[in-house]
């Protein structure tokens, strides 16, 4: 296949968010390029990660950026031992040493058994056990997704494991999709703390715990984000002097996908299941709408389809594929090598018609 309106191989800049339980982001973007290749032997495929600062962030970031994962023994939420993960990177390669973390590794709500899940009780300590390794390491920049937390402390434990040392002149990027304020009917405890284990006793007791902390610290805690991880927000940008940006935004700028994008002849992208739900900030809207700057076509794949998928299109999405190719079990489906070939033989397809 020639380059779309010129002369050379056509180009494929291919960025496909992970099939949750199934295949990570950059094996997706492979399969998907094998596909590719196998309709067009000529083309040119750039796989490049995809996430959404959320789940698969550390894994996507590492494996597409190149560099080493990094286990810590940390205090987890409820102060129990546990190993965290994060991964060291360099976007270039004479640039700062990254590190990628996902908080809930250290105080996710995933390592509390539900019968003993407690907003009052959960810590960010691990948290900021995580940084500080990071610190030791060489690390001058972090990038950091806040979702799934366990905690509603507003960061302080973080903050305790921190003192003594000064971090504001190191930067910090939080992926952080909530606009929630620290306290009120909109803030974290009301909105968040229930699904924690907070009874409303517990709620009004923890927003005014919260309230007198921003107060402490001469701070209203209205910044949109601030409630997020349970406050976790607010002490990042009150204190560190972070900047919170929506996941998929801060994926988009760190794995500078635009420079790929602007030279590509089409883009490819997907995610596990699309939906209506997709067009609200996922990760394949996000790279949809860099591609429609540079008025590239976009083709999304996913493992199947939901309720509301045609908004996709309207969002930037010239076109949707779901890979299943006959009917079959959840596990089955989610099996990674039978992902990869059902992606690889759709992404095929597709490309034998814009071939003709």
């Amino acid at each position: 296949m020639k380059r779309l309106g010129g002369a050379g191989p056509i180009k494929v800049v291919i960025a496909i968010d992970s099939f949750k339980g199934s295949l990570s982001s950059m094996a997706a973007g492979h399969a998907a390029a094998e596909g590719v290749k196998r309709a067009c032997p000529e083309a040119v495929c750039l796989v490049r990660p995809l996430a959404d600062g959320g789940e698969g962030t550390v894994d996507a970031l590492k494996e597409g950026l190149g560099g080493e994962f990094v286990e810590v023994a940390v205090a987890g939420p409820m102060r129990k031992p546990t190993h965290a993960k994060y991964a060291l990177v360099r976007e270039t390669s004479d640039g700062p040493l990254t590190a990628v973390m996902e908080m809930a590794q250290a105080a996710g709500i995933t390592l509390v058994p539900p019968a003993e899940r407690n907003p009052l009780e959960a810590t960010t300590y691990g948290v900021g056990e995580m940084i500080l390794d990071a610190v030791r390491r060489g690390t001058t920049k972090f990038i950091i997704g806040i979702g799934g937390s366990a905690t509603n402390d507003a960061g302080r434990g973080m903050l305790e494991a921190l003192k003594g040392h000064d971090l504001r002149r190191f930067s910090f990027r939080i992926a952080c999709d909530v606009k929630n304020p620290l306290c009120g009917p909109n803030g974290a405890n009301a909105v968040f703390g229930p699904q924690k284990g907070a009874t409303p006793e517990m709620v009004k007791h923890l927003d005014e715990r919260l309230m007198k902390f921003a107060e402490e610290a001469g701070d209203p805690a209205t910044t949109p984000g601030d409630g997020a991880a349970g406050g976790l927000g607010f002490a990042f940008r009150h204190f560190l002097g972070a900047e919170l940006v929506p996941g998929v935004e801060l994926i988009l700028k760190e794995t500078r996908l635009e420079a790929f994008i602007r030279d590509a002849d089409i883009v490819l992208t997907g995610e596990g299941c699309l939906d209506g739900q997709t067009v609200m900030g996922k990760a394949p809207i996000g790279v949809a709408r860099l591609a429609k700057r540079y008025d590239k076509p976009v083709i999304a794949f996913s493992g199947c389809v939901g309720d509301d998928v045609e908004a996709v299109n309207d969002a930037g999405i010239d076109a949707f594929f779901p890979i299943l190719r006959r009917i079959t079990t959840l596990e089955d489906a989610l099996d990674v090598d039978h992902a990869a070939v059902n992606l690889s033989a759709t992404v095929c397809q597709a490309f034998r018609l814009l071939n003709l």
